[in-house]
């Protein structure tokens, strides 16, 4: 037989640069930036800039989330490999949050930022403090669990508390399990087309990316300036010079268990990572770096816990601003903690850490109650930090994102829900951002998903194809 070979499939047209969304946003950024140098009045005043787009983010977020976690149980059709997934996510989250906070330890006994500045305890005022923190008093460990339950279910939608609506969303997709995929096929088919919607609005809130990058940067740079630089100049090099050595650990992590080439990620995730940078905040590419997670291999379902637990759990930015700026404190009023008192913080902190989590000043709020618990120097004396911590917004936006995006993978391998091939697919361009996120989940390549995983079941929602 004489066959004809297909003809090849014409080469896809190159998007011109001006349309590519991170080049966008980087120009956004740049100009934010000179704008809020040159004329800081005006920088300052384009702050609704960055927040609207924060809050048209903000309005998605917890259906999106919802959506995500019950289609992605009711495909996995496994109730106890949910808990598992969450069980190792957490045992995940206390570790890279334990590490963070040693390190940030051993980096601010080495470096020393606070020493000689010599600052006298009379000459602070705790008004400054008061008005960032709005005296909220910090969470006990009891009262941030009561805090995940929700007592309304309208309610946790209603604020946007993401570990409310992720409680909930377990428990309805459980539920969904134990009376029967075929039996509920008309609610997860119903949610399959709706989450298809809410991808489409992210797609329409996206467009404006560039606008609220803008603003948001302009604010920054007008109301707090690049002259204060200089002011907490060793303070500031200690925490990003951690930040590097940290990032650097998780490219081994991340290479040495799931296999992932994180530069390549990074590179796939160019666009998250900059708007994040741009806009100060990590909840601006929340359902974006998800949808990006699913599309490169990961679960549906465990991208669904995993990544906006990590948003409360998981902050490992954080955890080294806190560190090293509790011992530069300590420094600057001229008080050398022992390793008796360092390891007593590391405890308040490991505690406060998770209990401040989505409290606005929760930073301030966590050193404050640790200052208070060791009674070394005043509370007040936190107040130090107002001038850089938005100085380093940066550098706990990147580790935070990235660190969530390490622990995705590692607990997806560790639960055998992990797809390396379809992560490199997406690496190389071959899957669109719809694409992966809409499809049923648990429909990983065989041989990519451990034995006893089940993972493997029928598609789910087959009335309301992904869109391609």
């Amino acid at each position: 037989m004489n066959v004809t070979a297909p003809a090849a499939a014409p080469p896809a047209s190159r998007k011109p640069l001006y349309k590519s969304l991170f080049f966008q946003i980087l120009v956004a950024v740049v100009a934010g930036i000179l704008i809020g140098h040159f004329w800081p009045d005006i920088g300052a005043g384009l702050r609704p800039l960055g927040d609207g787009f924060i809050q048209l983010i903000k309005m998605i977020i917890a259906p999106l989330i919802f959506l995500v976690i019950v289609t992605g149980i009711a495909a996995v059709s496994d109730v106890k490999a949910v808990g598992r997934t969450g069980v190792k996510a957490l045992i995940y989250f206390t570790a890279a949050t334990l590490f963070a906070l040693v390190f940030g330890l051993v980096v601010g006994n080495v470096v020393q930022p606070g020493a000689g500045l010599n600052i006298d305890p009379a000459s602070l005022s705790q008004d400054a403090l008061n008005a960032k923190t709005a005296t909220a008093p910090p969470k006990d460990a009891g009262a941030f669990i009561l805090g995940i339950i929700p007592t309304s279910v309208v309610g946790a939608f209603a604020s946007n508390s993401l570990l409310q609506v992720l409680c909930f969303a377990v428990f309805f997709g459980a539920a969904i399990v134990v009376v029967g995929r075929e039996r509920c096929m008309p609610v997860v088919t119903l949610m399959e087309t709706v989450l298809e919607l809410f991808f489409k609005i992210m797609g329409w809130v996206m467009r404006v990316a560039p606008v609220g990058a803008f603003g948001a940067m302009a604010f920054i740079i007008g109301q707090y300036g690049l002259s204060s630089l200089g002011t907490y100049a060793l303070l500031i090099a200690a925490c990003y010079g951690a930040a590097i050595v940290f990032i650097g650990l998780l490219f081994v992590v991340a290479w040495v268990y799931p296999r992932v080439p994180l530069w390549q990620f990074m590179k796939y995730t160019r666009e998250e990572f900059l708007l994040a940078l741009g806009t100060a905040s990590t909840e601006s590419v929340l359902p974006r770096i998800m949808t990006k997670l699913t599309n490169a291999g990961c679960s549906r379902a465990t991208t669904g816990l995993v990544v906006p637990t990590g948003y409360s759990f998981n902050l490992d930015g954080a955890a080294l601003y806190l560190s090293i700026s509790l011992l530069f404190l300590a420094q600057a009023f001229g008080y050398n903690l022992d390793l008796g008192q360092q390891l007593a913080a590391l405890g308040i902190l490991m505690l406060t850490s998770k209990g401040m989590a989505g409290v606005p000043g929760s930073a301030f709020l966590a050193l404050s109650a640790t200052a208070g618990a060791l009674g070394i120097f005043p509370v007040a004396g936190v107040a130090l930090l107002l001038g850089a911590d938005r100085l380093m917004d940066s550098m706990r936006v990147v580790v935070n994102l990235l660190g969530n995006c390490v622990a995705t993978f590692v607990v997806a391998k560790w639960e055998g829900q992990f797809d390396r091939a379809a992560m490199l697919r997406a690496f190389a361009g071959e899957t669109t951002t719809a694409d992966a996120a809409l499809e049923p989940a648990g429909t990983s390549v065989p041989g990519s998903v451990k034995a006893g995983a089940a993972v493997e079941q029928p598609p789910l929602g087959t009335s309301a194809p992904a869109v391609r």
